[in-house]
């Protein structure tokens, strides 16, 4: 079974920077990609970052793009969102997720991080 387990989060001031891992901790498996989603309080999970495991191809929300950057190592099948300039809006709940098919969605989700950007 696959587990997904994030690390990294935590609180930090406005401008700061956080390093977020998300390692697999269950079986070994070969997505097709990996994503980094969040969810503040009172909202609904949005989209932040995901990357194709085979190119290193990314993709970004507008409001990180610049700031953050995803990133994945194969050889230790973990995937990070190096998060720089935080603001208090990107405080949220963090959670990275894996797909197996293209277009089919994510199958895996860890359990989150929260990550806490005071102003």
């Amino acid at each position: 079974q696959v587990q997904l387990v994030e690390s990294g989060g935590g609180l930090v001031q406005a401008g700061g920077s956080l390093r977020l891992s998300c390692a697999n901790s269950g079986r070994t498996f070969s997505p097709y990609a990996m994503g980094w989603f969040r969810q503040a309080p009172g909202k609904e999970r949005e989209f932040v970052a995901r990357i194709r495991w085979g190119t290193g191809s990314t993709t970004y929300t507008d409001s990180v793009k610049g700031r953050f950057t995803i990133s994945r190592d194969n050889v230790k099948s973990t995937v990070y969102l190096q998060m720089n300039s935080l603001k208090p809006e990107d405080t949220a709940v963090y959670y990275c997720a894996a797909g197996i098919i293209s277009g089919a969605g994510y199958d895996y989700w860890g359990q989150g991080t929260p990550v806490t950007v005071s102003s």
